[in-house]
């Protein structure tokens, strides 16, 4: 399997040069070269199979023979080694929990597969290799976890100060040994501006061997389409129609990763893109007018994203035909008090907790279902509400424990180094730890 640059179609690459160089020439992304089909046997049967041999159908094709078929049925086995249930919310609408892996959110899938791979390819070399990526929330956490003390490899990870929860900050900074966390005086959308522009810099490049876990990394991004085929594998086995699949929506990975199953067979009604109050996906679906924004601080603050990367991804998979996906794709825009409104409702009417992320994508989902009658679907769970305590807690009137996985994490010290949004300052860190290392 070969992956183009979207922005050079000549420079063409392996499944496992595109894991390691995370984006291409002028900062373009990977794609593949081709879109390899589900076969209709495996999709009709889903139940018939495990979920670990759902997980290596899903990616041989993708990875092509980059990796031993045994080697890959490991690196997937642990990928989805935790529970991923589909639970019904009321009679319309269901939700798909990704939040009982190790940090608790959905980026664990990408996380632990990408981890596993950059560790097979990397064994027999002899620089260590920087992980340099930026996180809204989550990402931080599940790339710390999936990476910590992997040899051979060490994480920078650079994140908004003040703009993530006390649990998220914890699990992308209390780690140490090969993590680093910069705490960011900017928004998402500096801290990822930051790491492309590390990405592009010769200097850097030529003393570090860098690569992203961010979804833009293709090893991150792919293996998200797992999990929507453990979805339909128990959407199957109590509906009879297609579902309508909701999907809290930031940098756009997760439903792109959802789009690629899509036009590899997977069955689905229609695609709803949630978003918090950062709506510049939204705006181009109504006018066909793309205008990258700064992003605005919400509840929902892993999708504070104003120039999501991926949806370049997304135009690509459409063939650019902005009237076949308008069709596919449905966007909406919750704000903070129907966020707040939602998860209160919901635990009120159902007894069903949401986080601020679901509740964006709920709200979203019944506002398609109430203009598209007799239609079902689900909604991607992609954190704990736990991670957000605040809000539900405001919302619900409730208190949250915390599981005991997390207890030991809370109390272990932050470690952080504070950088303003200033390529020099990003540049000095990372030149200094090569140095030291």
């Amino acid at each position: 399997m070969k992956y183009y640059n979207l922005k050079d179609k000549q420079e063409n690459v392996n499944f496992k040069t595109a894991a390691i160089k995370s984006q291409g020439r002028q900062k373009g992304l990977f794609f593949p070269e081709e879109i390899p089909q589900f076969n209709e046997e495996f999709i009709q049967n889903l139940h018939l199979y495990s979920d670990e041999e759902i997980a290596f159908k899903c990616m041989k094709d993708l990875i092509g023979d980059e990796i031993p078929p045994e080697i890959l049925k490991t690196i997937t086995a642990e990928t989805v080694s935790f529970e991923i249930p589909l639970k019904k919310i009321n009679e319309r609408i269901s939700i798909l929990e990704l939040f009982h892996g190790p940090t608790l959110a959905f980026k664990d899938v990408g996380a632990r597969f990408m981890s596993r791979c950059l560790s097979y390819f990397l064994k027999d070399q002899d620089k260590k290799v920087t992980v340099l990526v930026a996180t809204s929330g989550d990402t931080g956490g599940a790339v710390a976890h999936g990476f910590y003390n992997v040899p051979g490899i060490r994480v920078v990870i650079l994140y908004p100060k003040n703009r993530v929860s006390d649990v998220q900050e914890k699990q992308l900074t209390a780690l140490g040994g090969n993590i680093s966390a910069l705490e960011v005086n900017g928004n998402f959308d500096d801290c990822q501006n930051l790491v492309k522009q590390a990405f592009s810099d010769e200097s850097i490049n030529s003393a570090l061997f860098l690569t992203s876990a961010n979804s833009i990394n293709v090893a991150r991004w792919l293996p998200q389409q797992i999990y929507y085929l453990l979805a339909l594998k128990q959407w199957k086995q109590h509906e009879n129609q297609d579902p309508v699949i909701g999907v809290p929506s930031g940098n756009f990975g997760n439903i792109c990763a959802g789009l690629l199953a899509y036009f590899r067979g997977l069955p689905a009604e229609h695609f709803i893109a949630a978003c918090n109050e950062n709506d510049v996906v939204l705006d181009y679906l109504k006018n066909h007018q793309y205008r990258p924004k700064k992003a605005i601080a919400t509840l929902s603050n892993a999708m504070d994203v104003g120039d999501p990367s991926n949806f370049t991804r997304i135009l690509e998979l459409f063939g650019h035909q902005f009237d076949h996906l308008k069709n596919m794709i449905s966007g909406y825009s919750i704000d903070d008090e129907s966020t707040l409104k939602t998860i209160k409702e919901v635990y009120e009417k159902y007894e069903y907790i949401l986080d601020p992320h679901s509740a964006v994508a709920f709200a979203a989902m019944e506002q398609y279902l109430n203009d598209n009658p007799g239609k079902k679907g689900f909604i991607l769970g992609t954190a704990h509400p736990v991670k957000f305590p605040e809000a539900v807690e405001k919302a619900a009137h409730i208190i949250i424990d915390i599981p005991e996985s997390l207890n030991d994490l809370m109390k272990k010290e932050k470690k952080t180094v504070e950088i303003n949004a200033d390529f020099e300052e990003l540049k000095r860190f990372l030149l200094k730890i090569n140095q030291e290392q």
